[in-house]
């Protein structure tokens, strides 16, 4: 009974996890089957393993193949990260939890709320990050700087040049920034707060 208690949170809080915060806030499809599948091939493995003579060192030796080679094969943001590996603790808690009923759910919980969090769309709204190139090269750290507050329209926080090309006068600059208050966009429709 423990174990289908624990497997029906994991269901649930995985549920949670991909369909009330991940796709209403990014809508990326491709990722949904992908947490999914994941979420529920650890919650598998994990409880086959719990079962077995074998020890959780090997359970988490896997869960560190299966981060390695899915994040090799895409490119994944931060936040997608984030996901990917929320993803996976979820179907790892249920079964190493089953002698404490309530421990499992309650990380589940946990993570849940911390991702809720942490990618919240109020979170840090007005600060940016963005690939900006430009059709002046600039060799000095402080126009370049201003140039870039004037262009964007904000306060920038840090600017990294990635390439710069005297030759066809263009400088790439990975920038973050947060922009003023009168910058502010507008709410999109369909994104949970």
């Amino acid at each position: 009974m423990a174990r289908l208690v624990l497997f029906g949170a994991d269901l649930l809080a995985a549920g949670i996890l991909v369909f009330g915060l991940y796709f209403p806030r990014h809508r990326r499809r491709d990722l949904v089957a992908a947490y999914l599948g994941v979420n529920v091939g650890v919650l598998a493995v994990t409880w086959s393993l719990s079962s077995a003579t074998v020890g959780a060192g090997l359970g988490l030796g896997l869960f560190g193949v299966l981060s390695i080679i899915r994040l090799r094969s895409t490119e994944l943001g931060q936040h997608e990260v984030a996901y990917y590996f929320s993803a996976l603790a979820l179907g790892i808690l249920g079964p190493l939890s089953e002698s404490v009923l309530w421990l499992g759910p309650s990380l589940m919980a946990l993570i849940l709320l911390v991702v809720y969090a942490g990618d919240h769309p109020r979170l840090f709204r007005d600060y940016r990050h963005q690939v900006v190139v430009l059709d002046r090269a600039f060799t000095d750290q402080v126009a370049l700087v201003a140039y870039l507050e004037g262009v964007l329209g904000a306060r920038v926080h840090q600017a990294d040049v990635e390439r710069l090309d005297l030759a066809n006068d263009t400088t790439v600059v990975d920038v973050r920034f947060a922009r003023r208050p009168h910058m502010r966009e507008p709410e999109r429709a369909g994104v949970r707060r």
